[in-house]
């Protein structure tokens, strides 16, 4: 298997841990805290993790692929040098974000909403807990700048680990601080939210442990590296921090895409549907876009996440060595393991979407929460896509015109949005979101294609099969609902809806990997190791 193969599943299998986690507690924690506190977190998290993409100025992944080339021409210096100013600007860019959003947090809030209460949300309650996010901001930038340095080195365990540790040590605390805040002191539901915003600082401080560790294991060979290079390019530490930026500016991009499409929601949703008579409607539609549903639609998206992260580096040195076919094939294998995963993810999402939800956050208004959660699924696909082809422009050194592309996305979704939840009510912004995110990943593809003449047929004619066996999955999970209906009434019964999305998950699943891998598009694309499926499906 590829290195590019193996350093995508690490991430991705850390990643989905975490993002699957990040799923979980919304159960119990929307039991404590309800839909409006689901949606008052949601209000927090938002500009939060804008200001986190923008402080870190996209440094972190900008190191990584920083770090990659100088370590491929043999300069492992230069990387040590970049890494010890990038701590520098980190704390500073961190401690000027913290500042920003905890002295904006009121202004914020009064933009947000557009009374003095949305139902059971008063501005002061938003301030509030868009304060409490915001210490977070001190920690994250100059700890995930660790991240970025290891995956110049092509070593993705450190933040694999250190991901899932930050995540388990947050959502431990926002669940045991809410528990304690309004089942034993009876506290208020912006009290509880309040601890729930903060435990991304608790979260952080976990994260740079586990990352302290990691450097001092690897520290002595870092530095041997370096201390036997036989020549340096000593890159003047202006010229250094110029590369840096132009590197480290459209990375931004990867991260802030799927907030900024939230920060038009956050601030159109309340609007739109007030103006269209469905206020009353606001805090579940906005809850199933932006917040729990989200979480599930999310899911597909961290095989994307760790494909962007595991890709940079290794197109950085293959680039910067001009070797043209084993860069066209590395292209083809991200594009085609996202597709092969994340396809049959989506559509099968889309088919079980009142059984997802309702198994996991409750049949209230299943109807109205599936519904849209059905439209939202599809859009997964388009995200995923757009984080690998931002990452796979970064690599061949195009990483400007990811700027036009998500600027020409957002464009779409500001001009749009309203009239669109005018025309369709919520599901007008998941409209607007699909066309956004799908514009910018057109651009990036068509860019792709000029800028290094690349073709997508190959790509393109794995995509027909895989859509045919989606096909297929959806069919056989179709007739498993039909059977399944007949004795379970999983349209009412939270337990029912969980038994049907067992199943359904179950029959779909198998369905379309006995089809992948029947036909070898599986071992094509992943390699030989899915030839661990011959236990289940000989050929």
């Amino acid at each position: 298997m590829s290195n590019i193969v193996r350093s995508t599943m690490m991430l991705t299998g850390a990643t989905f841990l975490s993002k699957f986690l990040g799923m979980i507690y919304v159960i119990p924690f929307i039991e404590l805290v309800g839909e409006t506190g689901g949606t008052l977190f949601s209000f927090a998290y938002t500009p939060y993790n804008i200001l986190i993409s923008i402080s870190t100025v996209g440094v972190p992944l900008a190191v990584s692929k920083f770090v990659s080339k100088y370590n491929a021409l043999g300069d492992y210096e230069t990387g040590m040098r970049m890494y010890r100013a990038g701590i520098m600007l980190m704390a500073v860019t961190g401690f000027l974000a913290f500042l920003f959003l905890f002295f904006s947090a009121e202004w914020l809030a009064g933009y947000i909403i557009t009374d003095e209460e949305t139902g059971n949300i008063a501005v002061a309650d938003v301030a509030m807990v868009i304060r409490m996010v915001s210490f977070a901001l001190l920690i994250i930038p100059p700890m995930s700048i660790t991240r970025g340095f290891f995956q110049g080195y092509q070593s993705m365990g450190p933040t694999a680990v250190s991901q899932v540790v930050e995540q388990i040590v947050r959502i431990g605390f926002i669940l045991v601080s809410a528990f304690i805040v309004m089942e034993v002191v009876g506290g208020t539901i912006p009290t509880a939210v309040g601890f729930a915003t903060f435990a991304a600082f608790i979260g952080a401080l976990a994260s740079c442990v586990v990352l302290l560790v990691y450097w001092r294991k690897r520290k002595a060979n870092i530095r041997q590296n370096a201390e036997q290079q036989h020549y340096t390019y000593d890159v003047p530490t202006k010229r250094l921090f110029t590369e840096l930026f132009r590197y480290a500016g459209p990375f931004i991009l990867i991260g802030v895409a799927i907030p900024l499409y939230q920060l038009v929601d956050q601030f159109t949703i309340e609007r739109a549907m007030t103006a269209i008579g469905q206020k009353e409607l606001f805090d579940t539609a906005y809850s199933v876009i932006n917040y729990s549903g989200h979480k599930l639609v999310i899911i597909p998206v961290t095989i994307a996440t760790g494909m962007s992260l595991a890709i940079i580096p290794a197109l950085t040195k293959t680039f910067t060595q001009d070797n043209r076919p084993m860069l066209n094939q590395q292209i083809n294998q991200a594009l085609q393991i996202v597709l092969v995963l994340v396809v049959p993810a989506v559509v099968g999402l889309s088919t079980l979407s009142g059984v997802a939800y309702g198994a996991m956050f409750g049949m209230d208004n299943i109807d109205y929460t599936g519904s849209l959660l059905g439209w939202y699924a599809p859009v997964a696909l388009l995200f995923a896509l757009f984080t690998v082809t931002a990452a796979i422009l970064q690599g061949i050194n195009e990483q400007q015109f990811a700027v036009i592309s998500l600027s020409a996305g957002v464009l779409i979704k500001v001009l749009f949005n309203i009239q669109l939840i005018h025309t369709f009510g919520a599901k007008g912004a998941i409209f607007g979101t699909g066309l956004a995110a799908g514009t910018a990943v057109a651009l990036n593809l068509w860019r792709i294609q000029k800028a290094i003449q690349f073709s997508f047929r190959q790509t393109f004619k794995r995509f027909l099969l895989i859509c045919i066996f989606s096909v297929f999955m959806v069919i056989a999970i179709v007739i498993i609902k039909a059977l399944f209906g007949t004795f379970l009434d999983y349209g009412t019964s939270r337990g029912a809806a969980a038994i049907m999305l067992a199943a359904g998950v179950a029959t779909g699943g198998i369905v379309y990997l006995w089809f992948s891998y029947q036909s070898t598009l599986l071992e094509r694309v992943l390699g030989d190791r899915v030839r661990v499926l011959e236990r289940l499906f000989r050929r």
